[in-house]
């Protein structure tokens, strides 16, 4: 599959060339076991711990209070697991639009009755911050406030920075999955303003399998994650994925703050011309929270017509991926709690589509996009079932 037909990043992004080289050299120089005493692993070990003030600085935090992980999902679990295992009896509160690896273990954690959900603005996607404050200001204060910083399905951005704040003021725990941010906006400032914070290298360009979570000073000397090895200053066993996690900083290398505040402006521009043409050439179509402060590479709309399935296999059909939402929710056909939040029926998320564009989709791939869901919606209005002579067939 081309680049150009590709509108899935929000699900995966493919490795870039810089982390693949990484990857390699990595593999090759640095396969030692940084937990060994020999000189040569000696030579992994300082590397890692490189990469880990690296990831500090980039986020304003200290390096101690990073650990590697094996991405965002494992990171969010463990955070929920801690703080619930500690504070059995104190409560969590989390957006209605948090990722399933938020959302899951929460409530596997917390006893219903202490499991509470901030509502979000369905014009909007963020959430009540109103609702928050006053929640804050309760007799019952939660163990852990949970808020993403920007949303897999509409592309929604949080006001994560004043969600930390209150949390601070009250003495309440905050924790951020950014894992949608980094890579697409300025990482800069999660370290100041939240206590924990996760993240994943697939989501700009990394490799699978790595990520990192952020823990808050005073959780130092009780944070476990998982336990065995002494590695990871004793927060998580197993040795570390060294080349994993120098391919993962050679892709964030390739995203410094600077250039994602630069480039915002003319893709945000990109993204808004192809909702134009979108809703002008198919009548009908509603993009959710269109007027949102938004990620410039998500668009989540309801197609006018036609279950969204069909969509999708019309649209693979003719070379070009996009979603029906979140990638790891979209495998089991759940409706989605995330479009529920927004106020859709449930004939409505039927024909939700995603489109998640990356940082090589160009202008010209944005309207292709649109030419092949005219040509779709023309296919599934007269029911003819192969594209291939009204797009030229291949991947584009």
């Amino acid at each position: 599959m081309s680049l150009a037909t590709y509108f899935d990043h929000n699900a995966t992004t493919p490795v870039s060339p810089a982390a693949r080289e990484a990857w390699m050299e990595a593999c090759e120089r640095f396969w030692q076991n940084p937990s060994s005493l020999y000189r040569e692993a000696g030579a992994a070990k300082r590397r890692l711990e490189e990469a880990r003030e690296i990831v500090a600085d980039r986020l304003g935090a200290e390096p101690e209070r990073v650990i590697f992980t094996s991405g965002a999902t494992e990171a969010n679990n463990a955070v929920l697991r801690s703080v619930a295992g500690r504070s059995p009896e104190m409560g969590c509160l989390i957006s209605t639009v948090e990722h399933p690896s938020v959302r899951e273990p929460a409530r596997r954690e917390f006893r219903s009755d202490r499991l509470e959900e901030i509502p979000v603005h369905r014009e909007s996607g963020a959430i009540d911050l109103d609702f928050l404050s006053v929640r804050l200001r309760g007799d019952r204060l939660p163990g852990l406030v949970s808020v993403m910083a920007a949303n897999n399905e509409t592309g929604a951005l949080q006001p994560w920075r004043e969600a930390a704040r209150l949390c601070r003021d009250a003495g309440v725990p905050f924790h951020c999955d950014a894992a949608q941010w980094i890579g697409k906006r300025p990482a800069s400032g999660f370290g100041e303003s939240c206590g924990y914070l996760t993240g994943c290298a697939h989501k700009f360009g990394g490799p699978k399998g790595v990520g990192f979570l952020l823990i808050p000073e005073s959780e130092q000397e009780f944070f476990c994650s998982q336990i065995g090895g002494p590695q990871e200053s004793g927060h998580r066993a197993g040795t570390e994925d060294l080349p994993g996690i120098l391919g993962m900083l050679a892709a964030w290398d390739e995203k410094p703050d600077a250039d994602l505040a630069a480039a915002e402006s003319e893709r945000l521009a990109a993204r808004r011309t192809f909702e134009t043409a979108l809703v002008e050439r198919l009548p009908g179509t509603r993009i959710i929270a269109p007027e949102a402060d938004r990620l410039w590479n998500t668009v989540m709309y309801v197609a006018p017509d036609h279950p969204n399935l069909k969509w999708l296999t019309r649209l693979s059909a003719a070379g070009f991926a996009v979603s029906t939402g979140s990638a790891c929710s979209a495998g089991r056909g759940n409706p989605s709690h995330v479009m529920a939040a927004m106020g859709l029926d449930f004939e409505e998320m039927g024909r939700v589509i995603r489109v998640s564009g990356g940082w090589e989709t160009s202008p010209a791939d944005w309207s292709a996009l649109v030419d092949a869901l005219v040509a779709v919606s023309a296919d599934l209005d007269s029911g003819k079932r192969d594209l291939g002579g009204m797009l030229g067939g291949g991947d584009g």
